[in-house]
């Protein structure tokens, strides 16, 4: 019985969906007489190579019988081609020819990544859908795709299907598009404090596709380390800190504004600026159900995108010219001899 249970267990091997055949008892061996056969006259080593050529040609055969090659897939048109892609590093990342996305999601029974036109994310229309393939397009609990082509001014994000079971934390919907947690810019409301069209104060939102080059100079800036025993403080609310007309600045409550303002700073003695919540979140959140606004910031939507309407240029350029605008902020107060903490 023990022989029979071990036989009839599929076998583990290099080949996938191929199982061994279970023992079956059969009848006795037939003595034979014995005839001359090709092998006669050879020795072992011949015969064994013979064998072993004759199984590998075998083998081949039947893997171009079971393993049929994909079809080209194509996107934009055709401006794109879709291939497997890889699960590291998660994002949208620029590589040279095209663009790799990957996304964790481990309850996700179908996945989709989904390309918005600028203009067809106001008009909340989905510009093209790419549905993943688990096969070929899932490592593990990854999803990923390559598009190898030009992506230049798209906008992208995500479509899940699978089980809406909120006791288990599971919220799927696949009437809805999401934003990728790892996006480096969020699209979504232009104007600070005002609805989008329909007094919406959730439009659809989606990530800025990166570029395969960097748009913004460093001009040689690092980390300053300073120890913590030795740092001055200040604690900053980006936006209220040159919101008021008193700041005399000429893009009030943004980071170029408060870049005007860092002189000011390091007269104090400051060197550090610690920032309340500046990535992007919805200061509008509440809107619906009262008259506040959230002004502090935390109820973050994306950790690794800095807030969109604290830059003065917003969602232009894709969100990049927003970054960049960051970017000069951080740079510029290096120079001035001044780190900075983030506040979640």
């Amino acid at each position: 019985m023990k022989m029979m249970a071990m036989a009839e267990a599929p076998c583990l091997c290099a080949r996938p969906f191929l199982a061994a055949r279970a023992w079956r008892p059969g009848p006795a061996p037939r003595l034979r007489r014995w005839r001359p056969n090709a092998t006669a006259g050879k020795g072992v080593g011949e015969v064994c190579a013979a064998a072993v050529e004759a199984a590998t040609k075998a083998e081949e055969e039947e893997d171009e019988e079971e393993e049929p090659v994909a079809e080209d897939r194509y996107a934009l048109g055709g401006a794109c081609r879709v291939l497997a892609g890889m699960p590291a590093p998660l994002g949208a990342t620029a590589l040279a020819g095209g663009v790799n996305f990957a996304v964790y999601s481990g309850g996700a029974t179908a996945a989709a990544l989904c390309l918005f036109t600028p203009e067809d994310l106001k008009a909340d229309r989905v510009s093209e859908e790419v549905p993943l393939d688990p096969l070929m397009n899932r490592t593990g609990d990854v999803w990923h795709v390559f598009l190898e082509g030009e992506l230049h001014g798209m906008l992208y994000g995500y479509r899940f299907d699978g089980t809406f079971a909120p006791h288990c934390g599971h919220y799927f919907d696949v009437s809805n598009v999401v934003v990728d947690p790892y996006a480096k810019a969020v699209i979504s409301r232009e104007e600070y404090g005002v609805p989008a069209h329909g007094n919406n104060c959730w439009p659809q939102m989606a990530g800025m596709i990166p570029l395969p080059y960097s748009t913004f100079d460093w001009e040689g800036d690092l980390p300053l380390r300073y120890p913590q025993k030795d740092l001055v403080i200040y604690e900053m609310h980006l936006r209220g800190f040159t919101k008021h007309d008193s700041s005399n600045v000429e893009h009030p409550g943004t980071f170029i504004g408060a870049v005007s303002k860092l002189d000011y700073l390091k007269e104090l003695g400051v060197n550090c600026i610690e920032l309340m919540p500046c990535h992007e979140f919805n200061e509008l959140e509440y809107a619906t159900s009262s008259s506040k606004m959230n002004f502090w910031g935390y109820s973050t939507i994306n950790f690794f995108s800095p807030m969109t309407r604290y830059t003065s240029g917003g969602i232009k350029n894709c969100g990049r010219d927003g970054i960049n605008e960051f970017k000069t902020f951080v740079r510029e107060s290096h120079k001035r001899g001044q780190q900075q903490y983030i506040l979640p």
